[in-house]
């Protein structure tokens, strides 16, 4: 395709300049990194970003082209990408298009070039911002009052946007013992699959699904899943939550852990710049081992503001000390903030869905 000249302008003024490799015209979105050195693919249709243009901190994107085994959603989902260098010509033998036919195919903007180690430095310093791409506007002024003039994430229910509208049965090819109810804040397909591996046979329903439905089905487990921006809009399934606590065993992944959160009467907050990428050390508590982590998430559970002396923290981030974990001392039910189904990311993790099959069996 013919590049365009790119700016990507930021609400405090910043600006950097690129080129597209993908797509054209003006986008927003809040501005964010990932750390992960693969997975661009399942980064792009990771639910989770709805309403963000993500930056890859890895310098070189592009080069195992896109396939159709590895998306982890039906479609992308981030609002646009950011790449220091887009390699056109993909060496793989799962490759069947490029990144940038791919992008171009689903209407969303790539650009290169841009100095993605200074863009993620401010980013750090400054936190998450509001930012717009455009290849119509180049006038550095103009986009960064265009940014700051867009709607962010905070107060804004993107579940609605991302969850599935009617309830569907994810396909098992094993025999199936526990029969799981999994709430759709924007799960990726990879948590579905890591459940099905384990005998289960899965049900995926619609984020506003209520405690009734899920009772007329009584299964065996319940699982909260991922999802996007900030939770405190996500009133209904807050209150679905509450219903359901101590009927089912519960585990949450990510904003399920959040909702849990916000269940147990607690509160949550915006971090700085967020924890997105392949590489975040977490700690068991219980174990003492650490455990390095997938993770995508800007917002995070305020454990000080749970006052249920039964809620407890297992695992914390050691990076910024903030909750990873936790679980309920006497009801089956336990959450993490990270991705324990990994994709991209190491498997370290992994044990978490065993120990949910093992509350089920209990």
């Amino acid at each position: 395709m013919r590049k365009m000249r790119a700016l990507l302008a930021l609400e405090d003024g910043a600006v950097f300049h690129g080129q597209t490799f993908a797509g054209e015209g003006e986008v927003f979105g809040e501005v964010v990194f990932n750390t992960s050195m693969t997975g661009y693919q399942e980064v792009l249709t990771d639910p989770s970003y709805r309403a963000q243009i993500v930056t890859m901190t890895y310098p070189l994107i592009g080069n195992y082209g896109i396939n159709s085994e590895d998306s982890e959603s039906r479609g992308i989902q981030v609002e646009a990408f950011v790449a220091k260098e887009y390699e056109p010509m993909p060496s793989n033998w799962r490759s069947e298009k490029t990144l940038g036919d791919y992008l171009s195919q689903e209407g969303k903007i790539g650009i290169e070039g841009v100095d993605t180690r200074a863009l993620t430095r401010h980013i750090r310093t400054a936190g998450a911002l509001k930012g717009v791409i455009s290849t119509t506007d180049l006038d550095p002024v103009s986009l960064a009052n265009k940014a700051k003039a867009s709607q962010g994430l905070v107060g804004l229910d993107l579940v609605r946007e991302v969850t599935c509208a009617e309830p569907y049965a994810w396909q098992h090819e094993a025999p199936t013992h526990f029969k799981v109810m999994a709430f759709d804040f924007g799960i990726k397909f990879n948590i579905i699959r890591s459940l099905a591996q384990r005998g289960c046979a899965v049900t995926v329903v619609p984020a506003h699904t209520t405690a009734e439905e899920i009772r007329a089905v009584n299964p065996d487990g319940i699982l909260l899943s991922n999802g996007p921006g900030d939770p405190e809009p996500v009133t209904y399934a807050v209150r679905t939550i509450q219903q359901l606590i101590g009927s089912y065993p519960i585990f949450g992944i990510c904003l399920g852990q959040q909702l849990l959160g916000l269940a147990f009467g607690g509160k949550t907050f915006k971090l700085k710049f967020g924890h997105r990428g392949a590489n975040h050390p977490v700690k068991n508590l219980a174990t003492g081992k650490v455990e390095i982590t997938t993770q995508n998430h800007g917002f995070c559970v305020d454990m000080d503001s749970i006052r249920d002396p039964e809620i407890e923290i297992t695992h914390i981030n050691l990076n910024d000390q903030t909750l990873e974990g936790m679980r309920h001392r006497s009801l089956p039910i336990f959450s993490v903030q990270y991705h324990p189904e990994a994709s991209p990311g190491p498997h370290d993790s992994s044990y978490l869905f065993d120990e949910f099959i093992r509350l089920m069996k209990r």
